[in-house]
């Protein structure tokens, strides 16, 4: 329940919505009481038991006095208009009632949709934020159907058991107060029989319920690997096609489907059991209810009259209403728990890769970059208890301004990982990373980043137009700026050629174009973006011969008095790089041109040997 209370709290600032909702249903209630208690005159005209009063109490709030009210407007209504006139006004005024209790339980009804839509808006909000938030290496230890089952289905299941929490608090106990309360009036003997019956439900009910919430659990974790399953599948559709693996890819699913399947039953099985077995607890007690307050009214000396004791047994038979929701309401109480358990998991998550307080704020990139004794290994130890695998050791690299530095060496050996570095999307595990000479951990995240483009070998594009991708992260750039960005990315003549030109929508990760235009497109939003320091990440390394000689043109422009890194397995596209450091197993082997590493005869010779180039 403590989860369940913190998702309560992000609702704190519409707690009127759920004020308006408690009205609404007090009001419902009271109405609604009052029209089963005309019910009781009903029968008396029926059963023809109407003692008249021709003289109205003096004392109104008690029993005897109330009662003795309304048997004197009642015998005054009866003088004036006869029996049957006396029925008529009762028949229309039960009417009246209900639909003054259906409009105020319709007001409730929508008083607690703002609420809980309200609450789930900001609930997600802040789940999508923190996905903004966390680093990148959560992000490449997490699966996305996790993650996206935590802002869908999770979501569904907060917003549901909110529904139940506010109506369980606000609105059944209200009713089961006022109920309670007549019957009390009418016989607190029978009453007090009732409450003694009435607890054995509770305890069956909550018994469900904790096993409700152990399988909610395994049903949330198994619709997160159901996403992740087809998450996987849609993006690497063209290989299981390519590769005929369509049945194997079935079977995994129907595994993941047939667990969720199963477990779902589970649990909505225990689920519905609540309802149907509080209502057939409810009549067993209705029926021993029914026979005790029949010896009363039978007996040789009766204590109950009929009428009485037929209103006693309606209003307690409209008891078991909010009893019964009471027990769904826990139930989705029970559900919205271990979502709620999920969803806080993934808040309380650490953000390794924090801003200061007192951040320092950067506009300029002036002088030059510098890895200073940097050592980089995986935050935490692998699972089988093994050290910590260092990733980087004992970096030493100055890169001044204007200058381009190329990165190489084999997979794995940390290139990709020192690139990383500068913008912060891990943090050293000892010595620095500077920027004219400030520690990029003393300085503000987003200036930081606002000086570097970076342009990777996946095209990272967005479901919008041309347009709106180059223009990304520059929101209010003039469209000859972006055409201007284009050009220099020899992206140009290919977006005239699209349908709607610039304005062409160019599908779900840029899917429509071609690798080589998907890349240009990269770099014309990194070229808008104007930075002063370039990252390039193996930017040619998937693309054929014409779009590599087209994008190499783009770069080349685009490197033209920047400073920049530039990692790269085609050592044909770094000849003009001032530096290249070879980098193995996590170090710098050999730094120097082109020209010097080829004549010393080591890695990197090795490495131009093997591609076939001097």
């Amino acid at each position: 329940m403590r989860n369940f209370f913190r998702i309560l709290r992000f609702g704190a600032p519409y707690r009127h919505f759920a004020f308006l909702n408690a009205l609404w249903n007090l009001l419902a209630t009271v109405f609604h009481l009052a029209s089963l208690l005309l019910f009781i005159p009903f029968l008396r005209l029926l059963l023809g038991q109407v003692q008249p009063v021709h003289e109205r109490p003096a004392h109104l709030w008690s029993r005897e006095g109330l009662e003795g009210s309304f048997n004197w407007g009642l015998t005054q209504l009866m003088e004036q208009r006869g029996a049957m006139g006396a029925l008529l006004v009762i028949c229309i005024a039960v009417v009246l009632l209900f639909l003054l209790k259906n409009l105020f339980r319709y007001l409730a009804l929508v008083a607690i949709c703002d609420f809980r839509n309200r609450l789930v808006r900001d609930l997600r909000a802040r789940i999508y934020g923190k996905f903004l938030e966390l680093p990148l290496r959560y992000h490449s230890g997490e699966r996305k159907g996790d993650l996206l089952s935590l802002i869908t289905n999770d979501m569904q299941v907060v917003e549901y058991s909110v529904m139940h929490y506010i109506e369980m608090i606000f609105r059944e106990p209200v009713a089961v107060i006022l109920f309670l309360a007549t019957m009390i009036t009418l016989s607190p003997g029978l009453t007090l029989i009732s409450l003694l019956l009435l607890p054995v439900s509770g305890l069956l009910i909550g018994r469900i319920s904790r096993s409700l919430k152990r399988r909610s659990t395994r049903v949330q974790q198994q619709t997160a690997n159901l996403l992740a399953r087809v998450e996987e599948t849609l993006t690497g559709i063209r290989v299981i096609k390519a590769f005929n693996g369509e049945a194997d890819m079935e079977r995994r699913f129907a595994r993941e489907n047939e667990l969720l399947m199963k477990g779902s039953i589970g649990m909505l099985n225990r689920q519905d059991i609540a309802s149907p077995l509080s209502e057939t607890l409810g009549a067993v007690v209705m029926v021993v209810i029914a026979y005790i307050g029949g010896s009363l009214v039978l007996g040789a000396d009766p204590s109950l009259s009929g009428d009485s004791f037929l209103g006693f047994i309606i209003i307690f038979s409209q008891l078991l209403a909010p009893i019964k929701g009471f027990s769904q309401g826990w139930s989705g109480i029970t559900r919205g728990a271990a979502s709620g358990q999920r969803i806080f998991d993934l808040l309380g998550v650490e953000n390794t890769v924090k801003e200061k307080p007192d951040a320092r704020p950067i506009t300029a990139f002036n002088d030059r970059i510098e890895y200073r004794d940097v050592h980089f290994a995986y935050e935490a130890p692998p699972a089988d208890g093994s050290p910590r695998r260092a990733v980087l050791s004992d970096i030493q690299l100055v890169v001044p301004k204007g200058r381009s530095v190329a990165l190489v060496g084999t997979s794995g050996g940390g290139k990709t990982t020192l690139a990383n570095l500068l913008p912060r999307f891990f943090d050293v595990t000892s010595g620095a990373v500077l920027i004219d000479g400030h520690d990029i951990r003393d300085l503000r995240i987003r200036d930081l980043r606002a000086l570097m483009g970076i342009v990777t070998q996946d095209s990272i594009l967005f479901n919008d137009s041309v347009a709106g991708n180059i223009a990304f992260g520059s929101p209010g750039v003039a469209q000859a700026d972006i055409e201007r960005a284009a050009r220099i990315a020899n992206a140009h003549d290919f977006i005239l050629k699209l349908e709607n030109g610039y304005q062409t929508n160019i599908g779900d990760g840029g899917n429509r174009l071609s690798g080589g235009q998907k890349q240009r497109l990269s770099i014309a939003r990194a070229v808008l973006k104007n930075p002063p320091i370039l990252i390039l990440d193996e930017a040619t390394s998937a693309l054929d011969t014409e779009s590599e000689r087209l994008v190499q043109e783009a770069l080349y422009k685009m490197l033209e008095g920047r400073t920049s890194l530039v990692i790269a397995h085609r050592l044909s596209t770094i000849q003009h790089c001032d530096e290249i450091c070879v980098l193995d197993q996590g170090r710098i082997i050999e730094r120097g041109t082109h020209q010097q590493l080829y004549a010393a005869g080591g890695q990197y010779r090795r490495l131009c040997d093997m591609q076939a180039f001097s």
